[in-house]
Formats: C-alpha cells, structure tokens, sequence
C-alpha cells in the first residue's frame, strides 16, 4: 500500500476534523429520555416537560447550531447540561418546558432548516395547554435560524406567539475561520473530503465573513452568504414582535484573547508534510496565511488578501488549530507529526461585535469597546457579554443566568 493509500486511509479510520461548538467534547453520557419526540420536516424536536408539568405549558425552545451531519440528542444534552451550569436542568426546575431543536443536517442553509423551526413553533403552539408565550432561540447559527424562521413568519402574517427571541454567542454579523485552516481542509481533500466539505457546506458560505472555496482561491465573501443576507433583509431583518435577547461568550470591553497577527499556530514536522506552516491572519503588506505541503515535493502558498485579523479578537473561541493538530498526531505510523510550536491552540470565532450585532466584522470594528457604547446601536433590545473570551457556546453561570431571568411570564 502506497503512503497515500495509508493515510487516506488513517484519515478515513480517524474522527473528522469538523469545526464546532461541541467539537471540544470527548464522549457524551446518554440523554434522559424525552417526554415526546417531534419529527419535523428536516428535523427532529425532543420534548421535555417542566417539573410538575403533564403536557406543554410554558414552552423554551433551544435550537442546535453548526456542525456536520444530524443533531445528536445525547450530544446536544452534553453540552447545555453536564458542563459548567445545568441549562436544561435549571429550566425545568423553574417550570419551563424544554424543547431541543435538531436538524438532519446541521450544516444546510440556514434557509432550510429554518422551516424546521417553523414546524417546530407551530407544533408548540397547538400542543400547548395554556396561552403562556413562547421563547425561541438557539445556539450559534441556531439563533440565525431562528431569527429567520420567526421573521418570516411575521411576513407571512402568521402568529407565531413569541415573547423573546435569544440568542447564544450568535453570529448575526458573521463568522470567522482562519484562511489556514480552511485552505489545509481543501488541500488535503482527495484524502479526507469531511473537513472540506464542512468548510464548503451551505450554511458555512453563508456563515463566513471570508469564505475559500478552494485552497488556492482567493478569500471573499461567499455568493451563498450574499444571497442569504438578501433573504433576510426581505424579510425585515429581524422578528418586530419578540423581545430581541443575546448573549456572547466574548468580551465586551475590547480585549482580544491574546493571539496575535501571522503567528505560526500549526507546523509540520513529520517527513510527508514538512514545510507546511498554518498561520493566524497576518497584518498587511503581508498576506501570506499558510505554507502546504502534503506528500508531494512541491510547496503551495496560500494568500489571504483582505481578511480581517479577527483570530485574536474579542469573542467566542473555537480550538480549530488545536482540533487539526489532535487529529494529526493521533495518526501512527505513517510519518506524520503535526505539532503546535506555541499555544495557539484557538481563534476567534463569532467576534463579539457579530455576537449581539454592534459593527460589521471588520479591522476597525474588532476590538471596539462595546461597554462604552450606547445600548441602541446594538440590533438587540438586550444583551450581555462574557468577561472574557470564553469557548464559544460554554454554559456558563452569569450567561445563563441572565437569559433565565428574562424568561416570559
């Protein structure tokens, strides 16, 4: 077997690189189970009633965010539960009912999956047995769906029945994957297409501030993002009805996670992948963002003009370069040994200023000091920001707490 073959073929054998919120969970315990299963058109919605409650009473639905492939109900429960702070436990306790919002594929348009959600509120009204307002959001790119789905449905005249729409560490103005990482998932796609495929989804063009199609492309905005931000503004933006709510697990007073321009976050170091050198976005004149090589003799260069410097700016935290090296290094036996040289293990993900929508994700919006600014310019009625930039969509206490509080009578 040549040495393409094996790793093609350890690559295959090993879990996928696949950018997530729940990708820094190792296993997941098993999920209680539901009080009533909805399937849905491109769905799944699991139903837990709130303590003392016989049916659907006072309604939260919470919505899954990016990743590929089908929800996991028993990793969905992981993540809102068994972390830092019981989420779902909290709610039923105070009386609410949950429901846990899945799709068959999380990385579709935004689009479709939002029908999902509109099902899904459709079903919670007419199971409901009293008139006690919904709450509708999710994590992630579930609060665009969401968002979406409730905003249309006021288009379409239709009552949704909604008190507040939340979100958690959303990205409302876009999110954020270095060039590096994306041009290594396209480079070595003839081996391992998942992490390509992932990074070439719909809902992740439609997601990415800057978007590769391919490892040799140039960095831009994506047509599928363009015509998404064109759906929503048909439909108003934003729902006019609910109480606008979020949260974000970034920091509001500027101060990005410490991971500086053009750093060299993963290097090759095994004999097959020597030279290869994934870097955080440089600052210009300089625009090299990576260095490829992959079992051949010959060593590409990938150029990102134009990207904002977002990996250390304030905001939710993916281990993106930290997941890829993992995943390398587990790999024996076949010359390869990727190692991080120094600890740029995570980057920016969803930039604070995206996160409770302030400013555009661009250099001169990154590190604004969103404390200082007057409530109104954020598109939320509401929002609080973490203390500092924690792991994007972590459970945590004070986030939590905040958006329970603002739970509809």
């Amino acid at each position: 077997m040549s040495n393409e073959q094996q790793i093609a073929q350890a690559l295959h054998d090993a879990p996928p690189v696949a950018l997530s919120s729940l990708s820094r969970l190792k296993t997941a315990g098993r999920a209680p189970k539901p009080d009533d299963t909805w399937r849905l058109p491109g769905g799944t919605a699991w139903v837990y009633y709130g303590e003392r409650n016989q049916g659907i009473t006072r309604p939260v639905l919470l919505s899954d965010g990016f990743n590929t492939g089908p929800s996991e109900l028993d990793l969905f429960w992981e993540g809102l539960e068994r972390g830092a702070f019981p989420l779902i436990g909290e709610l039923r306790r105070r009386g609410r009912d949950v429901i846990l919002l899945g799709y068959e594929d999380r990385s579709a348009s935004i689009l479709d999956n939002a029908k999902t959600a509109t099902a899904a509120i459709s079903r919670a009204i007419a199971e409901r047995l009293d008139g006690t307002p919904l709450m509708v959001g999710g994590f992630s790119m579930g609060g665009l769906v969401t968002r979406y789905a409730l905003a249309k449905m006021e288009m379409q005249r239709i009552d949704h029945q909604t008190a507040v729409c939340w979100s958690w560490d959303t990205p409302h103005r876009g999110a954020y994957v270095p060039v590096s990482l994306q041009a290594f998932a396209h480079y070595i796609k003839k081996l391992d297409s998942r992490f390509s495929d992932q990074m070439n989804s719909p809902a992740a063009r439609q997601m990415l501030i800057s978007h590769l199609e391919n490892w040799d492309s140039v960095p831009g905005t994506a047509p599928e993002r363009t015509a998404f931000l064109a759906e929503l503004d048909k439909v108003g933006g934003w729902p006019r009805i609910p109480r606008l709510i979020g949260v974000a697990d970034g920091a509001g007073n500027g101060h990005g996670n410490g991971t500086g321009p053009g750093v060299t976050a993963v290097r090759g170091a095994g004999r097959l992948i020597t030279d290869t050198d994934l870097r955080t976005q440089p600052k210009t004149p300089d625009i090299l963002a990576a260095t490829l090589r992959f079992l051949t003799p010959d060593i590409a260069k990938v150029q990102a003009p134009g990207v904002p410097r977002a990996d250390g700016a304030p905001g939710g935290t993916l281990d993106g370069f930290k997941l890829l090296a993992d995943t390398l290094n587990a790999i024996a036996g076949i010359g390869i040994d990727i190692r991080v040289d120094n600890p740029v293990a995570s980057h920016c993900f969803v930039p604070s200023v995206s996160a409770v929508s302030v400013r555009d994700v661009c250099d001169d919006n990154l590190y604004t000091d969103i404390g200082s600014l007057s409530p109104e310019q954020s598109d939320l009625d509401d929002f609080l920001l973490s203390d500092g930039n924690e792991p994007h969509t972590q459970i945590s206490e004070p986030l939590a707490t905040w958006l329970l509080d603002r739970l509809p009578d």
